[in-house]
């Protein structure tokens, strides 16, 4: 056995024992698809993970994650049409997975329940992230995500500009990213034209709430399509004030990303699962912080986008396939495990019903901080994005460049975006 895996002989014979009836299938393959991988703070977790249910079961997995964006979506869209869909899949809980629960291509928790009782008996069933569909829950999550203003301390120090608190308006923002851009440096690392929805969300958050922010507009004349109109257009300002980085209608998110871990720029809003990224890219995790999003309006700073939006399908193929049926539920049991679950959280929201417990004594400067961030959060919201399709996110989200230069009104690009999503 591998002495170095985080998971134990222990830890999997205690996941078989609860599990019911019949025993599970050795020297069976299954294939997995999950977004751990590249510059995800859990990818190696997730090897080891899978390397350590391979040894205790007798299975075998065939990966193919891979790194979590559009693309990403629309090849599992494709395998799906084509028949090809993995046995396990890690994936998105909102619209991006309708068309499976639709076509009955993944299968209900409750109906897996059926065979196997105590399948994630270990979650609180209010968080496991019911479809918009039905309302049914299908997938069983790992951590969830939380989305912060990341920051590089010596750009600031060396700007003159203290790191924002909880007390930090989005006026003194404002004030801060001018003192960054007189002082030479780029106050905010973004790709307008590869990611621009986390500024997206923070920006049309600002005209909402906790409660009202992953509401999606019927028309753009409503009070939510006039939030959005709004945050947009504070985007804009943000990019004539020359805000962003010369190039971030042109510049990868990877090119931009650099800008921020090599001093170049001050602030970052990325999910908790940059902190590895971040971690991996720099010599000096000393100097790097994550706080919380300066607000205004009705959205308090301490208001933060987050959730547990991914979480294990177990596909209708496998479900048929009786050997697989076993080694799938198997593998997903153990990956949603206490124990791997907590290896997984680290600074993340969980589902479990006893909590997480991550081991601190072993957290970076940056960990700990995001300890302090999350500790902070008196509101939580979804992404609202991931209430609309691919194709309705177009018009923003492929068009920021336009948005901001004032080729496209922000108005319209909203009411483009309302037409897409009602088709």
């Amino acid at each position: 056995m591998r002495k170095n895996h985080v998971i134990t002989l222990a830890g999997i014979m205690a996941v078989s024992a609860v599990l019911a009836a019949p025993a599970f299938a050795e020297g069976v393959t299954i294939n997995v698809t999950t977004t751990y991988a590249g510059e995800d703070s859990n990818a190696q977790n997730f090897k080891d993970s899978v390397a350590a249910w391979e040894e205790e079961s007798g299975n075998k997995v065939e990966d193919s994650s891979a790194t979590s964006d559009e693309s990403f979506k629309s090849r599992i869209i494709t395998d799906f049409e084509a028949g090809s869909e993995p046995d396990v899949l890690f994936f998105f809980n909102g619209v991006d997975s309708n068309q499976f629960v639709e076509q009955g291509k993944v299968v209900s928790i409750d109906e897996i329940r059926e065979v196997y009782p105590e399948y994630a008996s270990n979650m609180k069933d209010e968080m496991l992230g019911a479809s918009p569909v039905d309302g049914v829950n299908y997938s069983v999550p790992v951590n969830g995500y939380w989305e912060g203003l990341f920051v590089n301390k010596d750009v600031l120090n060396a700007a003159g500009v203290e790191v924002p608190t909880i007390d930090t308006t989005w006026e003194d923002f404002l004030k801060d990213c001018e003192a960054i851009k007189e002082a030479g440096y780029t106050p905010i690392a973004a790709s307008l034209q590869e990611i621009p929805h986390y500024w997206f969300e923070y920006a049309i958050y600002n005209f909402q709430s906790p409660q009202t922010h992953n509401t999606v507009p019927e028309s753009v004349d409503d009070e939510y399509g006039q939030a959005w109109v709004n945050g947009l257009n504070d985007i804009k300002a943000l990019y004539e004030a020359g805000y962003f980085p010369e190039n971030t209608l042109t510049a990868t998110d990877a090119e931009t990303f650099q800008l921020f871990t090599t001093d170049k720029a001050a602030f970052l809003i990325d999910g908790s699962w940059k902190i590895g990224g971040i971690t991996e890219a720099v010599d000096d995790i000393d100097h790097f912080a994550v706080v919380n999003v300066p607000g205004k309006g009705d959205r308090k700073t301490t208001d933060e986008i987050g959730g547990l939006s991914m979480g294990y399908y177990i596909t209708r193929k496998a479900w048929e396939d009786e050997e697989k049926r076993d080694a799938a539920v198997s593998f997903v049991s153990f990956m949603t495990s206490d124990e791997v679950v907590s290896k997984f959280s680290g600074v993340s929201a969980t589902a479990l019903k006893d909590g997480a417990s991550p081991d601190v004594s072993e957290f970076n400067a940056l960990q700990l901080s995001a300890l302090d961030y999350t500790a902070s959060i008196t509101g939580i919201c979804p992404a609202v994005q991931d209430n609309l399709s691919a194709a309705a996110r177009e018009p923003i989200f492929a068009d920021m460049a336009s948005i901001v230069k004032g080729d496209v009104d922000a108005a319209d690009a909203v009411a483009a975006v309302l037409e897409a999503n009602a088709e």
